[in-house]
């Protein structure tokens, strides 16, 4: 696998990322219509396929690179979610500007910097029942990897285990905190959206 988190790296990605989003789109609306607008997979397919018009002309520069497919789901979505993954990966692309190769030791640093921004963003905080907590429990179990399989791996195990830890908690924001007690014992769909993603990146897909 490759040594580092370089632009073709995240390109291949990328494609690998909408294609599974492409084929969970009616799963993640039906998800979220029980608890929101409903259109969480509109949203997210909508945004990969706006990345995917630059993904075969991404900068060698992994911060802009990183900065380019921000500002493509930036253009195409105006929801809470696709701005929120905009932030955290705009994060990221300051995070690494400059650099064309990011090792992947510093997977869970850029992933902590995006939980920051995005809080900051959503006025938001850990325990939410959001994707927050997903993307802060991937941090956590990610910390100090340098192999990405590995890496994958873990994480995909760590988002397993906050929507398990979370399940049965009240949403505290966004338009499912509207919904109270009829939230518990249901998964957080942005939470359920971001599973999806890094199972797109998973060996067998």
């Amino acid at each position: 696998m490759a040594e580092s988190l370089t632009s073709q790296v995240l390109a291949r990605g990328l494609e690998r990322i909408a294609l599974k989003l492409e084929a969970c789109a009616d799963e993640l609306n039906e998800l979220d219509g029980a608890l929101g607008d409903g259109d969480l997979g509109v949203t997210l397919v909508r945004g990969a396929r706006s990345v995917m018009l630059e993904q075969s002309n991404l900068p060698v520069d992994v911060g802009m690179a990183l900065l380019k497919c921000a500002q493509a789901i930036t253009k195409v979505s105006g929801s809470t979610y696709g701005t929120l993954l905009a932030t955290g990966i705009m994060s990221a692309a300051k995070a690494t500007k400059g650099r064309t190769e990011v090792p992947w030791a510093e997977v869970s640093s850029l992933l902590g910097g995006a939980v920051a921004a995005m809080a900051r963003r959503a006025n938001s905080q850990l325990g939410d029942k959001t994707v927050l907590d997903a993307i802060e429990a991937v941090r956590a179990a990610t910390e100090g990897m340098d192999d990405p399989g590995a890496l994958v791996a873990a994480a995909d195990e760590a988002v397993a285990a906050s929507l398990e830890k979370f399940r049965g908690q009240p949403a505290r924001q966004g338009r499912a905190r509207i919904f109270g007690e009829k939230s518990v014992g249901r998964d957080d769909p942005g939470m359920v959206g971001f599973k999806r993603i890094v199972e797109g990146l998973r060996p067998e897909n």
